[in-house]
């Protein structure tokens, strides 16, 4: 172990999470106007989406002006997450090089994780539909489970959305890109009496092939293969539907059931994540369809019970079913190769419940009891020509606690233990995986200075088998495959002052052992995952300016059998991104622009666990966008354009598939998944 190794190691034997910075302004910086503006507004409520992370938050103006249709909308400014694929069925979370199976995701409290398919994304929804998002970058408390951190989606719900005094509203929406889609999306809600409110909330997207930057579309070795740049295969439809009945049994009791139903459907290419190129290399070559009628859909119920007994004590408890189906029309392929299915269908389902209590508590020190328990319950079918073939099942079981003890001088420390217990019978393995892990943190608090420290252990039974391709049905059982476990160490610090100024760093080192190669279904290795991310904050007077950089590397020291990954980083890095933003609000006209820049660096060539050994180019993309909401004159009103990738960018993301790969019969294989080209958009909106 080198010094440069030993000292990281050292200096982050225990890790923390930078603090959301403050937007506060005192009243003495506030124009007359600002006042003005904020006496007008004050009665409305803003129909947006709040993003918070461990980093940094991002209020709901700032992500409404950016007209989000894509999750990257709405998580690409935070350092340390960015979210692959450009097909709407390949929305990919990548935190710090671990995408989505590697993460704790729920929507409303029901948990999303399942391995649909590996050619797409396991999550989908529309971000119009979301109240909040909050994102744990790194596990960082036992409170998560998952090996890279944690994300909370939460939708939205008439309560937030009732202006003061009102008792029933709705808006109307609509929405065109030019690149290429149009929108809209229709909600009413309100008060049933004076302890029951209602959401009805629908929304759909049409959208057809989008063009890239610089208009066309090369492959390997940067020959042109289609000079239109439109790339085939993305034509379909999205429809996002909620229902949501929440009753306040008591000034301290809620109870919300609610609904959600999301489908995708439309002539979609064979592998969403992969670019056009590959999939005309591989249709000409079979005498193959390029595209193929595809349906997604996922059900989500969910009932939440939030109880408020006394002293500041809550306890959140949350029962819920999640479905979701992937079906797919391959009669082209049957008709070319007899004896092929003609129709294939995925099925994962999830169910369960949790629940999370906090308590605060003085025995001398104040404590800040956060305690709770969780139930997961997997299963997975696969069908050919309507009939079942395969199936998969799995259930876990976490107990946990973590207490803050607070001392008056700033000092605080957060010990935590969870106990696991995963069980699991698929076509690679059947048996049971119990794990204790311990998690603990301090932090010191001086006046607008947070130092912390903390370090959590980590733990992942093996997943079950991807579903779209059998549900294990052509998997190698595996009795001596290990559970996942490592720690996640992270060192921070935060500095707000109180002229609009603040910035936070923060250090990581996630050790992930007995790494579970999903093509191997076998651990390969340990692996590290090491960088920083800071972000600096400047508000004065109307503009807000923030400037956020992260950095990431990924290294896999190989078990003997696996020699060839030895070095290998994630297939999914990152590597360097630096994201600034400006906003300003001019009061006097109602109106509101933002200018966005997302740098990304490049990579070098190095092998990754995709087995290729490709470098990544660096990419600039600029987004701008402006709205005018004239609440005086046209109360309800809002009006937004803006232009994504505003100089037509030819790029791929690195959280998406990228680089050149060689297949015994296609020849050389171009995978980059082009993000579109220059998008002018805009949307109009009443909220009555």
């Amino acid at each position: 172990m080198n010094k440069k190794k030993l000292s990281l190691i050292i200096g982050l034997m225990l890790s923390g999470s930078a603090i959301a910075q403050s937007d506060e302004v005192s009243n003495d910086d506030k124009s007359q106007t600002e006042t003005e503006h904020a006496e007008a507004i004050e009665t409305m409520k803003v129909w947006g989406t709040k993003v918070q992370s461990t980093s940094l938050n991002i209020d709901e103006e700032d992500i409404t002006i950016k007209q989000a249709d894509h999750l990257s909308d709405l998580l690409r400014s935070l350092p340390g997450v960015d979210v692959g694929g450009a097909h709407s069925l390949n929305q990919r979370i990548n935190i710090r090089g671990l995408d989505d199976k590697d993460l704790a995701i729920t929507i409303d409290g029901a948990v999303q994780n399942t391995y649909m398919y590996h050619h797409a994304g396991n999550l989908q929804i529309h971000a119009d539909i979301l109240k909040a998002v909050e994102v744990q970058v790194g596990t960082n408390s036992v409170i998560n489970g998952g090996l890279g951190g944690a994300v909370r989606f939460e939708t939205k719900e008439a309560k937030d959305l009732l202006d003061y005094g009102q008792q029933f509203g709705g808006r109307l929406q609509g929405s065109v890109a030019d690149n290429d889609s149009i929108g809209g999306s229709a909600s009413f809600f309100g008060q049933l009496s004076d302890s029951v409110d209602f959401l009805g909330y629908y929304n759909y997207v049409d959208r057809d092939n989008y063009t890239v930057g610089g208009g066309k579309i090369v492959g390997r070795d940067g020959v042109v293969i289609n000079d239109t740049g439109e790339v085939k295969g993305l034509a379909g439809r999205t429809n996002d539907a909620l229902i949501k009945l929440g009753w306040d049994i008591s000034a301290t009791q809620r109870l919300e059931f609610g609904i959600e139903q999301y489908e995708d459907a439309g002539r979609y290419s064979y592998r969403p994540d992969m670019g056009l190129a590959v999939d005309l290399a591989i249709a000409d070559n079979l005498g193959l369809p390029l595209t193929y009628p595809t349906e997604f859909t996922r059900g989500t119920y969910t009932l939440n019970h939030e109880l408020d007994f006394g002293e500041s004590s809550l306890l959140k408890t949350s029962v819920y079913y999640n479905d979701s189906e992937l079906v797919r029309d391959e009669s082209g392929i049957a008709a070319v190769f007899p004896g092929s299915p003609s129709w294939v269908e995925g099925v994962a389902r999830n169910k369960g419940f949790n629940v999370l209590g906090y308590t605060p508590m003085s025995f001398g020190l104040q404590h800040e009891l956060t305690y709770g328990a969780e139930m997961i319950d997997y299963s997975t079918d696969y069908s050919q020509n309507r009939q079942r073939v395969s199936g998969e099942e799995a259930t876990n079981w976490a107990l946990y606690v973590e207490d803050r003890i607070s001392w008056d001088n700033g000092v605080s420390l957060t010990p935590g233990v969870r106990f696991d217990s995963y069980d699991v019978n698929s076509a690679v393995v059947n048996d049971t995986f119990n794990d204790v892990t311990f998690g603990l943190a301090f932090e010191y608090n001086a006046n607008r200075l947070s130092f912390k420290l903390s370090s959590t252990e980590l733990f992942k039974g093996p997943e079950l088998s991807e579903v779209f391709v059998g549900a294990g049905i052509n998997d190698t059982a595996n009795p001596d495959i290990e559970a996942e476990s490592g720690v996640n160490h992270q060192m921070s610090l935060t500095y707000q002052a109180d002229y609009g100024f603040d910035f936070g760093v923060t250090l990581f080192q996630t050790e992930i052992d007995d790494y579970i190669y999903e093509y191997a279904d076998d651990n390969i290795g340990d692996l590290t995952i090491d960088g920083y991310e800071l972000f600096i904050h400047h508000k004065v007077g109307n503009l807000n300016t923030m400037l956020s950089h992260a950095a990431q590397d990924s290294d896999l020291s190989a078990f003997a059998d696996y020699s060839e990954f030895e070095g290998a980083r994630l297939d999914r890095s990152i590597g360097d991104s630096t994201n600034l933003s400006f906003d300003y609000l001019a009061p006097a006209l109602s109106m509101a622009f933002h200018w966005n820049t997302q740098y990304i660096g490049s990579l070098k060539a190095q092998p990754d666990l995709d087995e290729l050994n490709n470098p990544k180019k660096s990419y600039t993309v600029h987004n701008v966008s402006m709205k005018w909401y004239p609440q005086r004159a046209f109360k309800g009103l809002e009006l937004t354009l803006g232009v994504d990738n505003l100089f037509d960018k030819h790029y791929a993301s690195h959280a998406s598939r990228t680089g050149d790969s060689f297949h015994p019969r296609f020849g050389n294989l171009h995978l980059s998944d082009y993000e579109p080209g220059r998008n002018v958009k805009a949307t109009i909106a009443y909220k009555f």
